[in-house]
């Protein structure tokens, strides 16, 4: 049986390459689980995906252990097997057109500014308020709750051509109240 050769890395772990059989390499493996983890990470700088690439490795390694060369630097092999599977990941992912659900992404996404469309709200809303109680009942079953004329007529126990009175006069108010405020005064400040 031949020598095995010892060498030493500047980690302290001693590597005997020469002579080493299948069983031996699989066995020598562990030693160098931390060193891999540490160069996936510094790869793909996320501990999950470090991980399954170091997992990636030690199989590929044990799979491929008939092409390692005994009296090789074993290190050296499995570094050069995880970086070829980083680039090949890479690669890959880059090969593949990724399909992104846009209402995933919705909010990254550049919007309009909201701010008028607030004042406007906040306008709508004042005049609201300010309409009689039987025209913002009225105004509320049809208008935001959805109900159909005789449906409000129902709810409220009056006919329904008085329904449709109070919500014409409901809707000529508001526009009349909104008028009068004008819009917002707003200007836009480049920035």
């Amino acid at each position: 049986m031949q020598a095995a050769l010892t060498a030493q890395d500047d980690s302290g772990i001693t590597n005997h390459t020469a002579g080493m059989t299948d069983g031996q390499l699989r066995q020598t493996l562990h030693l160098h689980v931390v060193r891999l983890r540490r160069y996936a990470h510094a790869l793909v700088r996320d501990a999950d995906q470090a991980e399954d690439l170091v997992q990636e490795c030690l199989a590929t390694a044990l799979a491929q252990a008939h092409r390692w060369t005994p009296g090789t630097d074993l290190r050296a092999w499995l570094f050069t097997i995880l970086h070829n599977l980083h680039i090949g990941g890479v690669r890959k992912r880059l090969r593949q057109a990724e399909h992104v659900d846009l209402e995933s992404v919705a909010h990254l996404l550049p919007q309009a500014p909201a701010q008028t469309q607030r004042l406007e709200w906040l306008e709508a809303l004042w005049a609201f308020e300010q309409l009689e109680p039987d025209q913002r009942e009225v105004l509320l079953l049809t208008a935001v709750e959805g109900f159909r004329y005789r449906e409000t007529a129902d709810i409220l126990g009056v006919a329904t051509g008085t329904v449709m009175s109070r919500l014409s006069r409901a809707r000529q108010r508001m526009r009349d109240l909104l008028a009068q405020r004008g819009k917002p005064n707003l200007r836009l400040v480049k920035s």
